[in-house]
């Protein structure tokens, strides 16, 4: 595969990646770095699995793939204890493995080398480049919201800045709640004499009663490990109002997870109610829009195949 389509491929189903020529030259390199860093704070849900996704094609496209379990990040987050943040981080390596990244992914604990004089040194010259004010809008959509924020706040952006040159990242990928801070690192790295990593932006899937971010701290999102059971309860609890599309949770799935893997997806429903459909994408669009398509019977389809898509994690999660 030529550089060409391989920079159309990774740049389908994102939102912004900054820059396309400078990714052109990553991939270039022998053995690209492209990270992504989560704290290990509860489950691992379809929200996390559209990065997970894309960090999978491009490891098949080459690259080195490096995830941080960012245990201290977590715990500057307010998300529990250091050892209770250890152990989940565990059971989230465990998912993104059942998710299909391979052998040769770099799972990295944070704690192993945030504390090494290096790495403390680079977080004290990027503190005296950043002001409060930018470090805090910078956590605008990744910290717990407090109105009473702590100095932990504006530590962490300068952290995860930190972080993307202590891993020697080319790519730093990751959600768009994240661009605040991969931008602050593209700007602040090189005045380090550290290279700024090339970013990319991947969409937020809303919650499941329409929050605007499927958050496991909210209780809003489908696991990857969830039983048959629990997803088609939440599905059909989910927030889908009628013809609506746009912040509809349920039209994400379908746009993010369905099509990407089939070209129609299968409505199943009684012939008094018009009989099975199967629909592209922009069937899809067009027949939930225009009021022809009940939100039930959606949420029966998306249901149905979210088992299906996620029956290979379950069993791996169960036997591994």
């Amino acid at each position: 595969m030529d550089i060409k389509a391989k920079l159309d491929l990774i740049e389908k189903g994102t939102l912004e990646m900054i820059n396309t020529e400078e990714l052109e030259e990553k991939l270039k390199k022998e053995k690209a770095v492209a990270y992504t860093g989560y704290e290990p704070s509860g489950k691992i849900h379809l929200g996390h699995t559209i990065t997970v996704m894309k960090l999978k094609q491009m490891q098949d496209l080459g690259f080195k793939i490096k995830i941080l379990l960012a245990d201290y990040h977590a715990y500057l987050n307010g998300k529990g204890t250091i050892e209770e943040i250890e152990e989940t981080a565990k059971y989230n390596e465990k998912c993104f493995k059942a998710l299909g990244l391979s052998d040769d992914t770099d799972f990295v604990l944070g704690s192993t080398f945030q504390t090494k004089p290096e790495y403390t040194d680079e977080v004290y010259k990027l503190a005296t480049l950043t002001t409060i004010v930018r470090a805090k809008r910078s956590m605008d959509q990744v910290s717990r919201h407090s109105e009473h924020p702590k100095v932990a706040n504006v530590i962490y952006p300068l952290m995860q800045v930190a972080d993307m040159s202590s891993l020697e990242v080319d790519v730093a990928l990751g959600g768009m709640e994240q661009r605040k801070i991969q931008v602050l690192a593209r700007e602040n790295l090189p005045k380090i004499d550290k290279e700024a990593p090339v970013c990319i932006h991947t969409p937020l899937l809303h919650g499941l009663d329409g929050d605007e971010k499927m958050s496991s701290s909210k209780g809003n999102f489908i696991a990857i490990d969830d039983e048959e059971s629990e997803i088609k309860t939440k599905i059909n609890k989910s927030f889908c109002p009628m013809k609506e599309i746009e912040g509809n949770p349920i039209i994400e799935i379908a746009t993010h997870f369905v099509f990407p893997n089939q070209a129609k997806l299968l409505i199943e429903r009684p012939e008094k109610f018009g009989g099975n459909l199967e629909l592209s994408e922009k069937e899809l669009i067009e027949t939930y829009s225009s009021g022809e398509l009940h939100p039930m019977d959606l949420k029966n389809a998306i249901a149905t195949f979210l088992i299906d898509y996620l029956a290979k994690v379950r069993d791996y999660m169960t036997n591994n």
